[in-house]
């Protein structure tokens, strides 16, 4: 047993070499590592063994037991590995117990997405001999991406900022660094472990070692989507560039005229960005996107008297919306596993493959009062499941957006063709076309199953959202 620490957990991401440290780890006499212990979907590996007599029912119920199994365990220095999105409830419990030793496994987040997408497309996540590789090229994806880069620089800032608030130092591990053996010895004498060794588990293979243009099919896009990003250094973690809580290159600017939309989502996007194109006269894809801090700020200068804004949509809107359009269907825009886990664990009555033609109107009530109940523990941090940017507050939301840029107006969904107006006449326009209504969510719209239940329900789950915007009932 390690004098130093009672436990240690490698905070690391998909397809960042973690399944090939933990061999490593476990290759030192006095050293177990148990996998993802606290993945959502499943205990430790995809198949589901308990740990220490911890099984997956036991630790939904209660996910300390698992914790205080690995820390009593004083044979051997237990351990697991924990990624961004794992059961947040005992997030707390691991980074403020100093005896818990902290490894932070980082990878270049392009390498690490694209790896990603090949293992989507192989449907392989391990090798151990190459006559068993599945070959494939990746898809670059610029806006899913940057969401997968927004989750990375986010987690990290977190871990950076707890372990300096809690007085920790972590041990950090880079990919590269995972063939070194006298960094893994290293490691372990952090861990306060004699043990040493004398060459690396050669049980599992780099799965995918082409240069990236070969492995991302519009390699070209891709460069180009990257350099438009305007981050340095992303290898060097925690320090990523730009340091910030809002969601900047979500943000979208007006042609021409003084207007910064920031939107939140599971809003009416479409609408606004439409409204924001035929304010100036011009298509959609001459409103600037995907902009950095540099870039705002830049914008901001040449637009003064500028105005930014967001819209407020109905909490049982947006949670309709985001029902629909991310966990009802199974297409893209879909949290497939998510879905998958909110129907085993949460006995979400979902269509196994996507809505069908025996889904009906009391078949689409029930899931979507199924979700609601869902949404209310989830926002309060009693589930397993991350609290996503879709449904989360909007008050939260808009906390985030107070680290670089508040909004000057929350404009209400209900009053947005008044509310447009008076920003356009605010930036010099009076001109202001008329805002389209949203198209209804599918296959139902909410106002098919609104009732006085789903009301309560809402409000029950978004009660700060309430309390902060003062919504009423929404008809």
């Amino acid at each position: 047993m390690s004098p130093k620490f009672q436990s240690f957990v490698v905070f690391a991401e998909m397809r960042t070499g973690s399944n090939f440290l933990e061999a490593n780890l476990n290759a030192f006499d006095g050293i177990i590592c148990h996998g993802e212990a606290f993945n959502p979907h499943f205990i430790g590996y995809p198949n589901n063994a308990p740990i220490l007599g911890v099984d997956l029912e036991a630790r939904d119920a209660d996910p300390t037991l698992l914790l205080s199994a690995i820390r009593g365990d004083t044979a051997r220095l237990n351990g697991f590995r924990y990624f961004h999105d794992h059961d947040p409830r005992v997030f707390d419990a691991i980074i403020d117990d100093d005896t818990c030793a902290k490894i932070i496994l980082t990878r270049n987040p392009v390498e690490s997405y694209v790896s990603w997408k090949i293992a989507q497309e192989t449907g392989q996540w391990k090798l151990t001999d190459m006559k068993a590789h599945k070959a494939a090229q990746a898809q670059f994806d610029a806006k899913e991406f940057s969401t997968h880069l927004e989750a990375l620089q986010a987690f990290q800032l977190t871990l950076l900022n707890r372990l300096q608030t809690t007085g920790q130092t972590a041990f950090y591990v880079a990919y590269e660094d995972l063939q070194n053996v006298d960094v893994m010895n290293g490691l372990a004498r952090f861990l306060g472990v004699d043990a040493r060794l004398d060459a690396l588990d050669q049980s599992l293979k780099k799965q995918n070692p082409s240069p990236i243009s070969a492995k991302v099919r519009n390699y070209d896009e891709m460069s180009t989507a990257l350099a438009q990003l305007d981050r340095f250094d992303l290898t060097r973690t925690p320090n990523f560039e730009p340091r910030r809580g809002p969601v900047v290159p979500s943000y979208v600017a007006a042609a021409d005229s003084g207007l910064l939309y920031l939107p939140l989502r599971s809003g009416p996007h479409e609408s606004v960005i439409k409204w924001l194109a035929e304010l100036d006269g011009v298509a959609r894809s001459d409103l600037q996107t995907k902009m950095t801090q540099k870039d705002l700020r830049q914008w901001k200068r040449k637009h003064p008297g500028h105005r930014s804004f967001t819209v407020l949509r109905h909490p049982v809107q947006r949670a309709h919306d985001a029902f629909c359009r991310h966990i009802l269907p199974v297409d893209k825009g879909s949290y497939v596993q998510l879905r998958k886990t909110m129907m085993r664990r949460y006995k979400m009555p979902l269509p196994e493959n996507g809505p069908d033609e025996g889904y009906d109107l009391t078949a689409h009530r029930s899931a979507f009062i199924a979700f609601l109940k869902f949404l209310k523990g989830n926002l309060t941090g009693q589930t397993a499941i991350r609290v996503d940017a879709a449904w989360c507050t909007q008050a939260q939301a808009i906390a985030g957006f107070a680290g670089f840029c508040l909004p000057d107006r929350l404009a209400r969904e209900a009053d947005l063709s008044a509310e447009l107006a008076d920003l356009a006449a605010a930036v010099g326009r009076a001109d202001a076309p008329a805002v389209s209504q949203p198209a209804p969510d599918q296959p139902f719209a909410l106002d098919q199953v609104y009732d006085s239940e789903i009301e309560a329900l809402a409000a029950d789950a978004y009660q700060r959202d309430y309390m902060m915007f003062g919504f009423s009932a929404w008809k």
